[in-house]
């Protein structure tokens, strides 16, 4: 029966993620002149000092959503997880082509706190708008 809990919890989680998704604004629209963008995501734990491997993330600018929340990568983390849309989003406005970010989960493994950081690095594309 504990499995059924488990699995009845994940989904509660994607279902809940997905409808963010979906209310969220789509990027394509908040960002007008963003024609590409890939971020290259690593997390890392004091705990054990050794990092998860890294992986690229190309973002479908056209139909993806004004959001950037990745899961913490320890199955055992409880209500963690990374919330950079804030940080990326500010980025973008600015129309910068290379830049990074990192965040702290802010869940939790039993009663001590998740040690877990994500590190992003983001590479940008945008069309000219400049006339000449």
């Amino acid at each position: 029966m504990p499995h059924f809990r488990r699995d009845n919890a994940a989904a509660q989680r994607f279902a809940e993620r997905r409808q963010r998704e979906d209310a969220a604004p789509r990027l394509a629209s908040s960002v007008p002149d963003l024609l590409s963008l890939s971020l290259s995501v690593e997390e890392c734990s004091e705990s054990n000092l050794v990092n998860e491997p890294k992986h690229l993330r190309r973002i479908q600018v056209t139909s993806a959503p004004a959001l950037f929340l990745l899961p913490c990568g320890d199955p055992k983390c409880k209500e963690g997880g990374h919330d950079v849309t804030a940080l990326v989003m500010r980025s973008l406005l600015r129309r910068e082509s290379n830049f990074q970010g990192a965040d702290r989960c802010h869940g939790y493994l039993g009663p001590s706190p998740c040690l877990r950081e994500l590190r992003y690095s983001a590479v940008a594309e945008y069309r000219n708008t400049q006339s000449t």
